[in-house]
């Protein structure tokens, strides 16, 4: 069976930096399952779909042509084509994201897109619900998660280092409104799988999580690790 590492938790939390690194570090493909949210979100702005038609949104999900790429240690992530990495992280496009992936029809239409992605030698998945939903049996779970004040600090950060205005106020206010709206949807609600390692980097820095994650790995997947190495 190919190897499937599952990394969960907020938006925010680190996730996207450790998934990139174990990614690296394994060889195996990646998958970021909350870009492919956003990807649907941005593609039904674009494309002018009722976002409030759930049906409509589904179709779309069902044919939104994706594809991830590792490049000199970062990760394009390309829609139709396009590189879109820089335009799917507007908060507004997480906002709606977050409201696209509440509706049933856009993750029954998306979840066999995800399991596509597992493949040998191994496949690491970026998500919030990979370890409960879309990888029940993943050799390795984990829940990743930190503060929603150090979250908005952190993505506060990112906008300024990126010559943009940063009001933390209201990235934060963004951040716990999409908190509230992924614990308590109906359908695939963010909570971390009962087998999960729980880790919390609001104050343990992403090399040191690696570290954990990754010799956690190495216990449980030695022999695939071996083969890729």
């Amino acid at each position: 069976m190919t190897p499937v590492i599952t990394v969960d938790g907020p938006s925010g939390a680190g996730k996207g930096t450790l998934c990139r690194l174990l990614a690296e570090k394994t060889g195996f493909h990646l998958l970021d399952s909350g870009a492919i949210y956003r990807l649907c979100a941005l593609a039904s702005l674009e494309s002018g779909c009722d976002l409030e038609d759930q049906s409509a949104v589904g179709e779309l999900a069902r044919k939104l042509d994706i594809a991830f790429k590792l490049v000199n240690g970062a990760t394009q992530i390309l829609l139709a084509g396009e590189e879109v990495s820089t335009a799917i992280r507007e908060e507004r496009i997480g906002l709606l994201a977050s409201k696209v992936a509440a509706y049933a029809p856009v993750r029954a239409a998306l979840l066999e897109r995800q399991r596509d992605f597992c493949r040998a030698p191994g496949l690491v998945a970026d998500g919030r619900d990979m370890g409960t939903v879309v990888f029940p049996g993943a050799a390795l779970k984990v829940f990743l998660t930190a503060s929603a004040e150090e979250r908005a600090k952190r993505r506060a950060r990112q906008l300024e280092l990126a010559g943009k205005a940063a009001d933390y106020a209201k990235i934060l206010q963004d951040i716990q409104q999409r908190d509230e709206s992924d614990r308590n949807r109906e359908n695939s609600p963010l909570v971390a799988a009962s087998d999960a390692l729980e880790l919390d980097s609001t104050l343990l820095p992403i090399d040191k999580v690696f570290d954990r994650v990754y010799q956690k790995a190495v216990a449980q997947l030695g022999a695939h690790l071996g083969r890729v190495k």
